[in-house]
């Protein structure tokens, strides 16, 4: 019977084997341009998880997202019957998925427990999701209990127990006491796992009345807190040291159950006198490593991620002085149903055969269930070419039209697994998904992968060719491998070149072509070596690189496997490291890492730092010349030079300078090629043709240039077509006939070869006639002569040589020579504007007869006369203006009023000036006149003045007359009204009277035409004085006055003196007078007396023409001792801040009485705790994790239930229904089931009727920080 069993199976097997063989599963394209056009089952994109827990106070919400051609439709089931979703308006289900939102805020969430499943359907199947366990999370309320107070000895052990309410999910706990701190932990007093306190054992000072166990629920974000527990130690018959025992788990053995893939967690605890110490060990094996980890001082053992192999016996030590005690857990491990293999969608071609396996594993072994579109196999109607194996079902000569999804159920008492599957029955012709002319870059020696993605129904045979011409097999270098790559095991060279693979089936035929390219590897040829460095000095390492030409490396340094410091003494050349004045801290290991798109390559050397040894100053040199020029990387137009810096003598490198010579066309002649950085000792040249190259090289430091490094061997370069044509070409006539053509030549190093000519061709521009041309050699200019005046040229010169022509030459627009134009403006005009402006307009010479480049106009234009003057009177003066370009107007400025003009204009080219035109007249307008010619004051009496003048020297029109305006004056200001007197334009001389003896006049006098006034001209006199004494300054009484601020002194005074001072001295003091500078005042306060002082007070006045000192008599001011003044009190500053401190004792009174008065405020939760009906459960705040703030605008009474305790100490009352208020004990921070329902954060002030004078209860909200 064995037997049968045993053949039955293998040839199961084998029939497998074969079958899978017969049908590999064509994978569904991930290109969606492919999809596009394809029919599809659904498949299911996202789902929920199968159990989930909501909060009451937010929508539920169940996903299921799922894709198909066409798009798919949604139903669901709860508890397994239809649910329907359009009757129930609190149910929205998202359009275009089956995502379902429910509306939970109005009604009772519990009506919406259950079991879910989403069902997914269009014309191809249907798909089924997980079931979906949606429940409410909660938190009851902890069980009423009485607790006693714990009496216990010293040195004996304690459990104090918690048994927090089994909410969903459980409960977060932690210890506390009424000051909400954590009750500190250690490995004698430790928390269990399911939140009991357990000492080993206890001392004096665990005595405490407020041993408190906190439970916070993490989805409704509510904490609550069990009735606190008093313990007493006592001291009179104390518990002595004694052997380890366990408190949990209790007896020898126990045993513990855990499922593959979830955490495996073991406890014991241990009571003892001294503390037990824990140890862990396998019996029989070792503690799995990487997934183990030690929690609660050793107490707790920690296995992730759980496997078979981790059952066994978990033996637990507890070892003191005294003893050892031991326990062994017995673990087993159990298996929810989990994916060996899930069944694979299939794409089938009509009469293919497939398969669908369904492999998991379990313990106990899962039972597997099959459906067909959501539908029991067993129920789902017949098809002969479908037959079920236990976990496969074998799919024979499938035919158009039979697509379905298939579901795979595996489960056991720990869970089950549910796999949906597509079987997709398809006729399509071959599609290559690769995208063409793909090219993929190798380096030699390593693999390349050529691939070619296809998709097709029947799936399509690949086949490879190169350059279309070798087809490729599979072979000792070649593999194609099932899904059409192509895969070269060791790609050289060789392998380069364009591949073509071809996807063929019944349908069709297509083929891709891509590209491979195998590069050189990248590898360091001058490694950086091992250094010994002087601290202070300069370390360099070198890291020489070759690589494929089409790759570009980038280097980069490492110091000790980490970045380079970031300081600027460290340089980072092309391919040099460079550390200047090295310190200690640079020692290390430095590794230079070169890079490429598809390669690296790194080497490391080591930098030793040593002491300075005492050495003379240092001696700073320019640097030895660079040694070892090499070339390389030798093409036709570049060449790698490289070199060996010199000793840079203490001073860095800063550059390096390259030159060359030009041993065939100035041999000794050394000219600047380029310069690279200090740092790097490569340059690549960029050469030209037909030069034979000696290069050297200069090393720079801040001293100076080296001496030349020896020449480098000659590189010479051959010869070539020039690459560039003469610069600078122009054409210009020098004569009325002729066309002189000139460039820049070319300088040897530019022609490129032997044999260099210049082809010269010219043509009439706008003529239809072909070029003329002309070769010539060593010269820079050629004359064409014989041709038309001014007519323009299209002009090119091109280099030629014996290899052949330079590059096309551009066109280039030239002249023949000038002549002077054949004529003048005509219709000559001119518009006067104003007296000193007028506009000339003319008409444009014809462009025929500039016979050249019109440059201008120049307009040549004279005074003749002035209107009142005689012919003849003046001098004639010729004035010229240019307007350069195709002008036929310009404007003539700075003509003098009232005057006879004759302008004329002539043509301007570069030769010179043409014709005059017809001379043309013009008068300008009336001005204003200029001054008089003079003005004088003569015969000056007591009370009259005589005013004489003369005509303006230019009337600028007719002369109609003249006003003079005066006033007296003195230095500074104006001392009387002004005076007007006109008269006609041929008096000029007056006698004014009545005048003002010994004052100084100003007279303003200006000439007028009808135009207006012109400029005046000014001048001063005075009247004589009626008294004798020299003339001298008038000064009137002086007038004292004493204030806070000094004393005031004030004058009458009539004189012209510049200088007038105030002057004082203590009375009978014999030092010299104070003075201070008044000028223009007639009042001044003399500042800074001594009080009770008397002073002598005069003013004075001196002029520097006069040495005569003119002064007021000598007043006498007397400065009381004390001056008598009235002070505003609301103005002192103490006064001020009296005030402010009353008044902030006032504000701060007010805010206590305030604060008094809303001691014991409503709550804002109060309507929420009303609607729940339950008042022993607080909410926290949905975004920070706090309880809802105080309200005043109610009540003010305090919390029903709360305590005062007078000390501040926790006290329960004799129903044990209240619990009591903590550390301030104010503000009544807990309900009755001791949930918070203050905030977290919040500090209430005390009551002032406790007086207690604690500081402020922290918050618990830090305390739970560490747990939540």
């Amino acid at each position: 019977m064995d037997g049968k069993r045993t053949w039955v199976a293998t040839f199961s097997t084998v029939l497998l084997i074969f079958l899978s063989q017969e049908t590999s599963a064509l994978e569904v394209p991930l290109d969606p341009k492919v999809l596009e056009g394809l029919p599809q089952p659904p498949t299911i994109t996202l789902q929920s998880p199968k159990d989930y827990i909501f909060d009451p106070r937010e929508n539920i919400v169940i996903h299921c997202e799922a894709k198909g051609k066409p798009h798919p439709g949604f139903s669901w089931t709860r508890n397994g019957t239809h649910f329907d979703v359009e009757s129930d308006s609190k149910v929205l289900m998202k359009p275009g998925s089956g995502t379902l939102v429910i509306d939970i805020s109005e009604g009772k969430a519990e009506a919406y427990e259950g079991t879910y499943q989403c069902i997914v359907h269009n014309e191809h199947g249907t798909a089924l999701s997980n079931k979906v366990v949606i429940r409410q999370s909660r938190s009851p309320l902890w069980t009423k209990e009485r607790n006693e107070v714990i009496q216990v000895q010293t040195g004996d052990f304690l459990v104090l127990h918690c048994r927090p309410p089994a909410g969903l999910p459980p409960p977060d706990i932690v210890w506390m006491d009424s000051n909400f701190q954590r009750l500190p932990l250690d490995s004698r007093v430790s928390q269990a796992l399911n939140g009991d306190l357990y000492f080993s054992n206890v001392l004096p000072e665990d005595s405490r009345p407020d041993y408190i166990c906190y439970a916070r629920f993490p989805h409704t974000q509510t904490i609550q807190q069990k009735q606190p527990i008093s313990v007493t130690v006592l001291n009179n018959s104390p518990r002595g040291e004694h052997r380890p025992s366990f408190m949990t788990p209790l007896g020898a053995t126990s045993t513990k159950m855990a499922l593959r893939g979830e955490t495996l967690v073991l406890e014991c605890i241990a009571e003892g006198l001294p503390t037990p110490n824990i140890t862990w060990q396998k019996d029989g094996g070792e503690l799995p490593s990487g997934r183990t980890k030690f929690h609660n001082f050793q107490k707790t053992l920690q296995i992730h991620d759980v496997t078979e192999a981790d059952a066994g016996d978990y033996r637990c030590k507890a070892t003191n002085s005294l003893g050892v005690a031991q326990h062994v857990i017995e673990v087993t491990v159990k298996a929810a149903p989990f994916w060996i293999g899930a069944p694979r969608n299939l794409i089938l071609a009509p009469n293919e055969t497939g398969i669908l396996t369904c492999r998991v594993g379990g313990e106990p072994k899962p039972k597997i269930s099959w459906f067909v579109n959501s539908v029991p196999i067993d129920n789902a109607p017949k098809d002969r070419s479908r037959k079920v194996d236990d976990d496969t079902v074998i799919l024979s000569h499938v035919q158009s039209g039979s697509s379905a999804v298939y579901q795979c159920n595996a489960s056991n008492e720990f869970g089950y697994v549910l796999a949906n599957a597509f079987v997709s029955v398809l006729a399509e012709p071959p599609r290559v998904l690769t995208p063409p002319n793909r090219v993929y870059q190798v380096i030699t020696n390593n693999p390349a992968l050529l691939h070619c993605a296809s998709f097709g129904s029947p799936i399509p045979t690949i086949t490879w060719f190169k350059d279309m011409q070798t087809s490729i097999k599979n072979g000792d270098h070649y593999v194609i491998h099932e899904n059409g790559t192509l895969e070269i095991h060791v790609a050289q060279p060789l392998n380069s070149g364009k591949y073509t693979c071809i996807a063929t089936n019944n349908l069709g035929i297509r083929e891709n072509h891509v590209y491979l390219e195998v590069k050189e590897p990248t590898r360091i040829l001058t490694p950086p070596e091992y250094k010994v460095v002087q601290r202070g000095m300069s370390a360099s390492f070198d890291c020489k690189v070759k690589h494929d030409p089409s790759l570009v490396p980038t280097m980069s340094w490492l110091k000790d496997n980490g970045e380079l410091p970031d300081d600027e003494r460290f340089v980072v050349g092309e391919d040099r490291l460079t550390i200047r004045d090295v310190t200690d801290g640079d020692q290390g290991t430095y590794t230079c890492i070169t890079n490429t798109t598809l390669d690296q390559d790194s080497a490391s050397a080591m930098l030793t730092v040593v002491e300075a040894t005492p050495t003379p100053a240092i001696v700073y040199a320019k640097p030895d010349p660079p040694i070892g020029l090499e070339l390389a990387d030798q093409m036709e137009r570049s060449v790698q030079l490289s070199w060996t810096p010199g000793d840079e003598h203490n001073s860095p490198t800063q550059k390096f300078l390259i030159q060359y010579e030009d041993l065939l066309h100035q041999p000794g002649v050394w000219l600047n090629l380029t310069e690279v950085e200090g740092s790097i000792t490569k340059a690549q040249l960029n050469l030209s043709p037909y030069i034979y190259y000696s290069f050297r090289v200069f090393a720079v430091n801040q001293v100076g240039y080296s001496e030349p490094s020896q020449p480098s061997s000659q590189y010479r370069t051959n010869p070539a077509a020039p690459d560039e044509n003469p610069r600078n070409v122009e054409g210009v006539g020098k004569t009325a006939d002729n066309l002189v053509i000139s460039w820049t030549p070319l300088t040897g190093f530019q022609s490129n070869g032997p044999g260099l000519v210049y082809k010269v061709q010219w043509r009439q521009k706008d003529v239809d006639e072909d070029w003329s041309s002309e070769s010539i050699a060593n010269v820079s200019h050629f004359v064409v002569s014989g041709i038309p005046t001014y007519v323009p040229y299209e002009i090119k010169v091109q280099a030629l040589n014996d290899y052949g022509n330079g590059p096309e030459p551009e066109v280039v627009i030239g002249y023949s020579g000038e002549d002077l134009p054949l004529s003048g403006p005509d219709n000559v005009q001119v518009m006067v504007h104003n007296s000193t402006l007028a506009e000339v307009h003319w008409e444009p010479v014809s462009p025929s007869s500039v016979r050249g480049k019109l440059l201008g106009y120049k307009v040549y234009y004279q005074r003749e006369r002035g209107l009142h003057e005689a012919e003849g009177e003046v001098t004639k003066e010729e004035h010229t203006l240019t307007f350069s370009g195709n002008r036929s107007d310009g404007r003539l400025p700075g003509l003098r009023p009232y005057s006879l003009y004759s302008l004329s204009i002539r043509a301007l080219n570069s030769k010179g000036e043409g014709p005059t035109s017809q001379t043309k007249t013009f008068e300008t307008l009336e001005g204003v006149p200029g001054p008089p010619s003079f003005l004088n004051v003569i015969n000056p009496t007591l009370d009259s003045l005589t005013l004489k003048w003369g005509p303006p020297k230019e009337n600028n029109g007719r002369l109609i007359g003249y006003t003079l305006t005066y006033q007296p004056v003195n230095s500074t200001s104006v001392l009387g009204p002004l005076q007007t007197k006109n008269f006609l334009a041929n008096e000029t001389t007056i006698i004014l009277e009545n005048l003002n003896s010994s004052m100084l006049y100003k007279f303003h006098l200006t000439a007028q035409t009808i135009k207006g006034s012109g400029p005046a001209r000014v001048e001063e006199a005075i009247t004589v004085m009626d008294t004798m004494p020299p003339l001298g300054p008038a000064f009137g009484t002086v007038n004292t006055s004493i204030s806070e601020e000094g004393a005031a002194i004030s004058w009458d005074y009539f004189g012209r003196h510049k200088n007038v001072y105030v002057e004082y001295m203590v009375e009978n003091s014999k030092d010299d007078w104070k003075k201070e500078l008044v000028n223009g005042s007639h009042w001044h306060m003399i500042k800074g007396l001594k009080p009770g002082t008397s002073y002598r007070v005069r003013v004075v006045a001196r002029d520097p023409a006069d040495p005569t000192v003119h002064s007021t008599d000598e007043v006498l001011v007397a400065v009381p001792a004390v001056l008598s003044r009235q002070v505003d009190i609301a103005t002192q500053g103490w006064f001020i801040g009296l005030m402010c401190v009353i008044a902030l004792l006032i504000l701060v009174l007010l805010i206590v009485c305030f604060i008094k008065r809303n001691k014991g405020g409503k709550y804002p939760v109060k309507e929420k705790e009303d609607a729940h009906q339950d008042p022993e459960i607080q909410p926290m705040k949905e975004d920070d994790g706090t309880f809802g703030e105080y309200s005043d605008t109610e009540d003010h009474k305090p919390l029903k239930g709360s305590r005062t305790p007078s000390n501040g100490t926790v006290r329960r009352d004799e129903s044990d229904d209240s619990l009591v208020d903590y550390g301030e004990g104010g503000d009544g921070q807990f309900n009755e089931d001791g949930s918070f329902i203050g905030q977290y954060s919040g500090k209430k002030e005390k009551d002032t009727h406790e007086g207690n004078e604690s500081s402020e209860a922290p918050s618990p909200v830090n305390a739970m920080n560490s747990f939540v």
